[in-house]
């Protein structure tokens, strides 16, 4: 079955449910004839109800407990999260890394969880401007790559996100340069541990300030596979216009 490249919505800490319903319709609606592009949209755990997608649409989580059940308040589990029709649950974003000071080991629990429940992870990874700055982006990918997938023995149901975290949200996107050199690296870690056709095909999404105008040229990249999109996704016609650009790529290599 042919992988096709992701655009995937972060909603982050946005839209009610009743403002979730409307902005899938809206978006589904403008988005019939989308045929190569897989469309994620990830609400808030409160908006991930009633909203009924099917293919090539699917709903994504932000983030989830790796407990099934139990005295964890304010936690939500991925049985949860299958019960709400979920697919893809994204795993490590850098707000929960540093925001909410998450450790690649609690990251590592919820990617084996999610797996477990017969979700995909989108295990994000990211290094901080001073980290680019000190020359440490590669050591610093490696490290999160690698906790992150620990135990994890093939790649098959994985998805990757590069987000460098001094670009989301920030208007600052990584050159074209930056962005080939380091989805290039990502792999070529990768091929250390699994198989160089699971390294080379695993899909490695891209985020940090996406929009409708960079969107055609970050896409051209070898070695991107997609989108993790944030503020750009909570509106219909930026997002939608994303997706259409990814399609076109597409189209055009075939």
């Amino acid at each position: 079955m042919e992988k096709y490249p992701i655009v995937a919505g972060n909603w982050k800490m946005h839209k009610t449910t009743t403002e979730g319903i409307s902005f899938v319709q809206e978006t589904v609606n403008m988005l019939l004839d989308i045929e190569k592009v897989t469309i994620i949209f990830g609400p808030p755990f409160t908006a991930l109800f009633d909203l009924d997608v099917k293919s090539p649409f699917y709903l994504g989580a932000q983030n989830c407990h790796w407990e099934s059940h139990g005295a964890f308040t304010g936690e939500i589990s991925t049985d949860m999260l299958v019960d709400c029709g979920v697919d893809y649950v994204i795993v490590g974003h850098s707000e929960r890394r540093h925001v909410f000071h998450e450790t690649d080991d609690w990251i590592n629990r919820k990617v084996h969880a999610v797996l477990n429940a017969g979700m995909t992870p989108i295990l994000c990874i990211g290094e901080k401007l001073e980290d680019r700055e000190s020359n440490e982006t590669q050591s610093v990918l490696n490290s999160q790559l690698m906790q992150g997938l620990k135990g994890i023995d093939s790649l098959e149901n994985i998805v990757l996100a590069y987000e460098p975290v001094w670009a989301i949200g920030t208007g600052k996107t990584a050159s074209v340069a930056q962005v080939d050199e380091t989805h290039n690296t990502i792999r070529e870690e990768l091929k250390k541990v699994y198989s160089e056709k699971e390294s080379n095909t695993v899909p490695i999404l891209y985020g940090g300030s996406v929009n409708p105008g960079n969107a055609t040229e970050l896409i051209s990249v070898e070695g991107v596979d997609g989108f993790l999109i944030g503020g750009a996704s909570l509106t219909s016609a930026p997002f939608t216009e994303i997706a259409r650009k990814v399609e076109q790529h597409m189209k055009e290599k075939s």
